[in-house]
């Protein structure tokens, strides 16, 4: 009898504890099932829309040349593409109007000279350059090696050609002065326009002003004439930008986000020029095959150093060269002494 009730609680107790099992079983199994969710989340986003590139027209200060090699690096390497920018570069009919169409928004952008932005704002235009494109002057005196004229003093008593502009009147009066002359009164000027190598080569003049060293002095080397190059920043001349990018106040105030696109992509093809001059030609010679290889080759060799400033950056701009220029331009009477240089430029863009 008591064997019969010990096998009936035993056989109770089992029963209970396969209960407990199956339960926790189940309960296992029902966290382990995955219930799929329902919900906005799993439905497919709508792509967003890509925006319509931001077209811009970029006026050139001269025919395409190796001063221009980032540019079209950057055309061609989609850097402003990668910006949403559509870049129309182009040579207008007459260079000497791309200040006034930047001003008028005929362009957005343009490639000038800083002594003529600070002339252009002494007469109201109102440009503004985001970059240093040129970190010195190009333009220069030359006279032929075989002159055994090598300095600015040499040149008493010589005649010296120059395109008509006058601001290289005063130019060359610094350089003369800053070699122990008096100024243009030791010299004889002959107007030559823009025949600078041929007066210089024929000797009809014994020296040249107002001729780019990365451009005549090649010319002239090539046909077997190399040249002395007395450089403006050397000779009493203050340090200037050759070449700026410029765009008007409004446009600069309506747009700064395209302005630092630009300056972006700007910015990256010329360091690639920095970085390859050689490779950039090839690029250019794709847009504009009718320049002149034996002299834009050594060309962008002698800017690859001119594109930086001292600390190896390409663009930069600064308040001492903009107002040093704008004083000696005011000195000798180029510039109206209310033109605050300060606000011929701004260096905001090209330090982002």
């Amino acid at each position: 009898m008591k064997n019969i009730f010990l096998m009936t609680v035993s056989l109770i107790l089992s029963i209970a504890m396969l209960g407990v099992l199956v339960s926790c079983a189940s309960s296992e199994s029902a966290e382990d099932i995955t219930v799929p969710k329902v919900g906005i989340a799993n439905v497919p986003a709508a792509p967003t829309p890509i925006a319509s590139p931001d077209k811009i027209k970029l006026a050139l200060d001269w025919f395409p040349n190796s001063n221009h090699l980032g540019l079209y690096i950057a055309e061609e390497k989609g850097y402003f593409a990668a910006e949403n920018l559509e870049v129309e570069i182009y040579t207008p009919s007459d260079p000497s109007t791309v200040l006034a169409t930047v001003a008028s928004r005929s362009d957005d952008f343009g490639m000038n000279y800083q002594p003529d932005v600070l002339i252009a704002r002494g007469e109201g235009v109102p440009v503004v350059s985001i970059l240093g494109m040129v970190q010195h002057p190009l333009n220069s005196l030359m006279t032929l090696e075989t002159s055994g004229l090598d300095s600015p003093a040499d040149l008493e008593g010589k005649k010296v050609g120059y395109p008509g502009i006058p601001w290289n009147e005063h130019a060359l009066a610094s350089m003369l002065k800053a070699d122990g002359l008096k100024g243009l009164e030791d010299v004889e000027l002959v107007n030559v326009g823009w025949e600078l190598g041929s007066s210089v080569m024929s000797e009809r003049v014994s020296a040249v002003i107002g001729a780019y060293f990365t451009h005549e002095s090649i010319s002239l080397e090539n046909e077997g004439y190399p040249v002395n190059v007395l450089r403006m920043e050397e000779w009493g001349v203050p340090d200037y930008y050759e070449l700026v990018m410029v765009t008007s106040e409004e446009y600069l105030s309506e747009n700064p986000g395209i302005v630092e696109r630009f300056v972006r992509a700007v910015s990256k093809g010329y360091a690639e020029a920095i970085r390859d001059p050689q490779a950039g030609v090839d690029i250019l010679v794709k847009y504009a095959p009718e320049i002149d290889e034996k002299i834009d080759r050594p060309g962008a060799d002698l800017l690859q150093q001119l594109w930086q400033d001292n600390e190896g950056k390409f663009g930069r701009q600064n308040r001492d060269k903009w107002v040093g220029f704008a004083e000696w331009m005011q000195e000798n009477g180029l510039l109206s002494e209310n033109v605050d240089a300060k606000k011929a430029f701004t260096d905001e863009y090209s330090l982002k």
